[in-house]
This record gives structure tokens, C-alpha cells and sequence, in this order.
């Protein structure tokens, strides 16, 4: 497979390119009007498990921003779930459930890890994104395409909590008192999510992002003992399959010179550290992916353009960074400030290659 001419790809192999790429995370969402058009006539995991719409609605948002130099395909974190034998939905005000907790080792024991084919309708996604998103722009350029699955600490504390959570007892009940089962539920969800990126690589993903979204409820010393080892085997099997890995979690200030040693090519940053304090504690071997507060996005322009121009000054056009939220686009976001950043990450960042 020919390498693509891609700036995204070159920011994530940390070589310089004429100006930082961007995209941000829950860039097709609520915010959008097209994408709550869709959503009249279909369920979120409708349009998760009908290739066609899901395509539909991660081209509209990299289409209508134009700025960008990524897509994300839409999905959900929680789709492995139902192929594992464990039900969930989407409650309103309430967000993901599992009406069925995982809270005994006999029910870890039966979650199956055999049926990952069930979840190859993102792979399709895949491809007619990736297809579609082949010819390269006018400026040569050929966006990159983003898989994502879950990591294993965020997906298991799902599974156990019923949900979100702000203290993670269940979670955390089970990971100190009952190691073993801890330690075969994690592996279980590594089998299955090396099954589930392989899919979306052999679809056309160029990269796959892992979430860890509640990694930041972890004390370090709990992140090394309990996560660590689990996610660090994740990446390197992900990266096995020859694509570069971008490893993001929210709250994760104290836990990202642990992070660094895991192998990722890229790692996400939050908006609560600031970049150039972020990517020292990443160390210079990885690329950083960051880090505007999305609720800047709020800002009248002018505070907005400020709050993007502090972000690039702290990378200060280090190779290696990517401009993007410090988490996802929150609903009622007006659109008009989504594509201002793009074309203002372009303007502020513009640079000649070097040879």
C-alpha cells in the first residue's frame, strides 16, 4: 500500500510539515445540524451499525468544517460490549447503561471473546470513508483516517459501574480484591479490541486512537499495578498491525510520564496542562495531540483566536504536534467557531517544510 501524502501522518511520525494538522475529537456530534437531521429518523446505535449512515455522517463533518486534516469514524466505545454478551443502551440525560453490571468473576468467565466479526459493519465504514477521502485535495494532501477502540481500564469500568461514574468503587473493589478477575476481564477485552482494530486497519484506518477516558481516576501507583501492563500489550499489538497509535485519557496530567514509556506514537492532552508542560512530562519521543478546553468554543472570536494562538505558541512548531480539543465537542457548540479554529490553526501555523 503506497504511503498516503497526509500532514497528519507526517505530524504523528513527529516530521515537519508546511502547517500543524487538525482535527477534534466528537467532530460529527450534537452540535451539528446535519448530524441532528440524522438522528430525527435514527437511534445513535443505528447509525453506529448501518455502515452507509455512519460513513454518511464522519464525511459530512470533515466536509463541512474543511479545515480539517483528519476524520474519526463514527462509532462508540461501547459496541464490543454486545458481541462480549452484554447489552447496553443509550438512555437520555443518562448516557450509556448496561442494564446488567459485570460484578462476579462468573460473569467475567462468560463474556465471550469469539464474535468479533459481529462488529465488522465499522470496518465498512470504513471503507467507503477511506475511498471516498482518497483523491488527494487540491493542495495534494489526503486526509487521514482514524479508527478508535477503548482501552481496557475505561471499557471494564463501564462494564462493572453500569456506567459513568465519579468514583469508580465497583471498579476499584474488584481491581484490589479480586485480582485475578480483574486480570481476566482485561485480558478479555485486549483479545477482543486487537480483533476489532485489525478490522478497521484492513478497512483503510490509518490510525487507530485508544481511549482510556477515565484513566485520570487512577493514582499512579494503581495505573502501573492494575492498567499499565494491559494496555501497554494493547498498543503493542495494535501497533503490530502497522499503524501508529494515539493514546488519550481526561485527567491524565499525573499520570503522563507513565504513559510515555507505553509505546504510543502519540498522546492526547487534556486542557488542564498546559502543552508545552505536557508534551516535556511525554517526553520528546512522542508526538502530542492537543489541547484546546473544548468549552472555549463558546468564546466570542476574539478570545477564542487567543486561546488558540497560546496553544500553538506552546508547541512553538516543534514537529510532532496536532492540533485538537483537550476532549470532545459538546453539544450546542456553535459551528461557525469549529471552522474559525481550522482556519486559524492554518494561518497561525504556516511554515516552510524543511528540505
Amino acid at each position: 500500500m503506497p504511503v498516503k501524502n497526509s500532514r497528519f501522518l507526517k505530524a504523528v511520525r513527529r516530521e515537519q510539515v508546511d502547517h500543524t494538522p487538525t482535527w477534534f475529537l466528537r467532530q460529527a456530534g450534537r452540535y451539528m445540524p446535519e448530524y441532528m437531521a440524522v438522528r430525527r429518523h435514527h437511534t445513535l446505535l443505528d447509525i453506529c451499525r448501518t455502515p452507509d449512515i455512519a460513513a454518511e455522517v464522519t464525511i459530512t463533518a470533515a466536509e463541512v468544517l474543511g479545515n480539517v486534516d483528519a476524520a474519526i469514524i463514527f462509532a462508540d466505545l461501547l459496541l464490543p460490549f454486545t458481541p462480549m454478551g452484554l447489552d447496553f443502551e443509550f438512555v437520555n440525560g443518562e448516557g450509556p447503561v448496561v442494564r446488567n453490571p459485570i460484578r462476579t468473576r462468573e460473569q467475567i468467565e462468560a463474556l465471550r471473546t469469539d464474535r468479533t466479526d459481529d462488529l465488522r459493519y465499522v470496518a465498512q465504514a470504513i471503507e467507503k470513508v477511506s475511498k471516498h477521502f482518497a483523491p488527494p485535495r487540491p493542495d495534494g494532501d489526503q486526509l487521514g483516517i482514524i479508527g478508535f477502540i477503548g482501552a481496557p481500564f475505561t471499557l471494564a469500568s463501564y462494564m462493572i459501574e453500569g456506567g459513568s461514574s465519579r468514583n469508580y468503587i465497583d471498579t476499584k473493589k474488584i481491581m484490589y480484591g479480586e485480582t485475578a478477575a480483574w486480570q481476566m476481564l482485561s485480558e478479555k477485552l485486549v483479545t477482543v479490541l486487537v480483533d476489532y482494530a485489525a478490522q478497521q486497519v484492513q478497512a483503510g484506518a490509518d490510525v487507530i486512537q485508544i481511549f482510556d477516558s477515565w484513566a485520570g481516576a487512577l493514582a499512579v501507583n494503581d495505573y502501573i499495578d492494575y492498567v499499565l501492563p494491559q494496555t501497554a500489550e494493547l498498543i503493542a499489538r495494535v501497533k503490530a498491525l502497522g499503524v501508529p497509535v494515539i493514546y488519550f485519557g481526561v485527567d491524565t496530567a499525573s499520570l503522563l510520564s507513565t504513559m510515555s514509556s507505553m509505546g504510543a506514537d502519540v498522546l492526547g492532552l487534556d486542557w488542564r496542562v498546559p502543552l508545552d508542560e505536557g508534551w516535556r512530562l511525554a517526553g520528546s519521543h512522542t508526538a502530542v495531540q492537543g489541547n484546546l478546553d473544548p468549552i472555549a468554543l463558546f468564546a466570542p472570536q476574539p478570545v477564542l483566536h487567543g486561546r488558540v494562538k497560546a496553544v500553538l505558541d506552546a508547541a512553538g512548531n516543534r514537529p510532532g504536534h496536532i492540533f485538537n480539543l483537550g476532549h470532545g465537542i459538546v453539544p450546542g457548540t456553535p459551528v461557525e467557531n469549529v471552522q474559525a479554529v481550522g482556519k486559524w490553526v492554518r494561518e497561525l501555523s504556516r511554515r516552510t517544510p524543511q528540505p
